[in-house]
């Protein structure tokens, strides 16, 4: 007698007790199959240093708002793999408090850490109109037997068994399914192939309800990915468990190889004691409640990417949240356990420059009360060239500062004239130096309690100072143009 086919399909693996993501084995199959992948890798790192240096940040106003179709590919047989709509929309709102830093568990960051924390400005809403201009609810739905499916991207085609993508430079493609290997999910790098390009969840690890089981049920495994469809690379900078690696972002400490599980602080590797790893990011392996943050470096490069590669995508819409104006550079988690700043913590305001070098260029002046009061700006080398523990200050002879009452003279100099022949190396640095103090200086600002006596005071030297972030931007941005033109 004929054996029936079993009626419940294939058993699913168990859920994996730690983080797996195949994005960099899908990069270099990329490298290795697709010659003029490597040309858009390039071009895409190219524009994001650009950007970096250019401040394109500041010229970044509003919310991003990315639509979003989720595939769900599911196998007839084990209908658990056809997750509900409730599980789907759970998973756009952990994306939406993740990416807007809104998420209450940022609360558990270690306090050093914090303030490195940045509100990436971007959200996620499932599509209302499919790309015939027809009305829908951003979910499609295939039954398939083709899985367990491997990070190859046969799920991301009818032909091979999954479902074929909407138009990636007009959506954001999600594909749900049975993940074989251990797999939790992965995503395609900006500047691969169109037809392939989105992000692939295990059903088991996606949204916060419904099939999402521990350690990946709070939806992060997506805020992951995503973070690689938006050009982060994981935070140890994929050279295995070496110190050599890099994921061009500035603001994550190098750290030697993945975290799993749930750490303790501090996770100290090369030599990056007191304050070790920054196992919390979401580019890390940990399990999806020890990861709660990104930096402002990474939200800078994901902005670059919605700059270049993803501009086509999504709609701008104002910021309509509470946060303290700027919203750039981004104001950092209220400080718990320290609690708010008080009196005697309180930032005064920010005195004019000492006096300038003798030609006609950059001011630079060494302000000690500042370090006194703030601590030294966030600067690694090249940008401290001093040594470790003096970071020097350098601030054009005219910006205008905050100060009681109004501001100083306002106007930056003009690098017209040129730099003095062995002085011109010194000059980005000395820019870098001064904007990285001044973005030091608002998020210090921002500390303080935006409501009581002091406020208009705190709000009108967050507005001064920032304006003279501005014209250094400006000004950097002449002197980077002036130096191109001579080249």
């Amino acid at each position: 007698m004929r054996k029936e086919p079993d009626a419940q399909g294939p058993a699913d693996e168990p859920l994996p007790d730690r983080r797996t993501c195949a994005t960099m084995r899908v990069h270099h199959r990329l490298l290795e199959h697709l010659p003029e992948y490597a040309g858009a890798r390039a071009a895409s790192e190219n524009h994001a240093r650009a950007f970096s240096i250019m401040r394109g940040m500041v010229d970044s106003t509003g919310i991003t708002v990315i639509p979003v179709v989720v595939h769900v590919v599911y196998d007839p047989r084990r209908p658990e793999q056809n997750i509900s709509d409730e599980q789907i929309q759970s998973q756009i709102d952990a994306l939406n408090r993740d990416y807007r830093a809104k998420n209450p568990d940022l609360a558990h960051a270690p306090a050093v850490f914090r303030e490195f924390a940045a509100d990436a400005r971007i959200e996620f809403e499932l599509a209302t109109t499919d790309p015939e201009g027809n009305p829908t609810n951003g979910v499609t739905r295939t039954a398939s037997r083709a899985g367990p499916f491997a990070d190859d991207d046969s799920v991301k085609a009818s032909a091979t068994g999954g479902a074929d993508p909407w138009p990636s430079d007009r959506y954001l493609n999600l594909w749900v399914c049975q993940l074989g290997g251990g797999l939790l999910g992965y995503a395609q790098f900006p500047g691969g192939p169109p037809e392939t390009d989105g992000v692939v969840i295990l059903y088991r690890a996606f949204g916060t309800t419904g099939t999402a089981g521990p350690p990946f049920n709070l939806g992060r495994t997506t805020t992951h990915e995503i973070g690689h469809w938006l050009n982060l690379r994981h935070i140890w900078g994929d050279d295995g468990d070496g110190c050599s690696g890099s994921d061009y972002v500035q603001d994550t400490p190098n750290q030697g190889g993945p975290n799993y599980g749930k750490p303790s602080f501090p996770k100290v590797s090369c030599n990056n004691a007191p304050n070790g790893d920054m196992f919390m990011d979401y580019l890390d392996y940990v399990d999806d409640d020890i990861m709660c943050m990104f930096t402002a470096g990474q939200v800078e490069r994901m902005h670059a990417c919605l700059n270049n590669e993803r501009a086509s995508i999504g709609r701008i819409k104002e910021d309509d949240s509470t946060a303290p104006s700027p919203s750039w550079p981004p104001a950092p988690v209220p400080v718990e356990d320290g609690g708010p700043a008080t009196e005697d913590e309180t930032p005064g305001p920010m005195a004019p420059p000492f006096a300038p070098f003798s030609w006609p260029g950059m001011g630079f002046g060494l302000l000690p009360w500042f370090l006194d009061l703030f601590g030294p700006p966030r600067s690694v080398p090249p940008f401290a060239p001093w040594g470790s523990g003096f970071s020097p200050f350098l601030f054009p002879g005219s910006v205008p500062l905050p100060a009681p009452g109004g501001a100083f003279p306002p106007g930056p100099p003009s690098m017209s004239s040129g730099v003095p022949e062995g002085q011109a190396s010194f000059v980005p640095a000395m820019f870098e130096s001064q904007l990285k103090a001044y973005e030091h200086a608002l998020r210090m600002y921002n500390r303080l309690p935006a409501t009581g006596p002091a406020g208009p005071w705190r709000k009108q030297q967050i507005d001064m100072l920032y304006q003279a972030y501005l014209s250094l931007v400006r000004e950097y941005r002449r002197y980077l143009q002036q130096e191109s033109a001579r080249s």
